[in-house]
């Protein structure tokens, strides 16, 4: 491991970052990138997990402008770039909500309840917005 992977305390922690709310309407969706973001750049395991109508902030093809906000959703292909590869979607979400993964605009994992239950007890830090 790399002097850049490791964390201040030594280690690289792992960052788990839950969107539970629809894009727009609140901040949590856009604070919750710009953390993510933030976090991605001081070298930690950043993981993100849309679930309720935060699969919403994945839905591709929004149209935003006759509620006079900016479509922050495209920003979430530039994660990548920012090492944050890992994205994950529960299925009861997506379902109940008429969704499916081709609806999405980026590659994620969708995980059932158990496996969404068994990721979350392998991280570190879990922040929901």
């Amino acid at each position: 491991m790399s002097e850049a992977q490791v964390g201040s305390a030594g280690k690289v922690k792992k960052f788990m970052f839950v969107n539970r709310k629809a894009p727009y309407g609140t901040i949590y969706a856009l604070e919750s990138l710009e953390v993510v973001l933030i976090t991605a750049t001081f070298d930690q395991d950043v993981s993100l997990v849309f679930m309720d109508d935060g699969v919403f902030e994945l839905v591709k093809g929004q149209q935003t402008k006759d509620i006079g906000i900016k479509n922050f959703s495209p920003s979430y292909r530039a994660l990548d770039g920012y090492d944050v590869e890992k994205l994950y979607v529960d299925q009861e979400s997506l379902s109940a909500r008429g969704l499916s993964e081709k609806d999405l605009l980026v590659p994620v994992e969708v995980l059932n309840a158990e496996q969404m239950g068994q990721l979350m007890q392998q991280q570190d830090v879990i922040l929901s917005f």
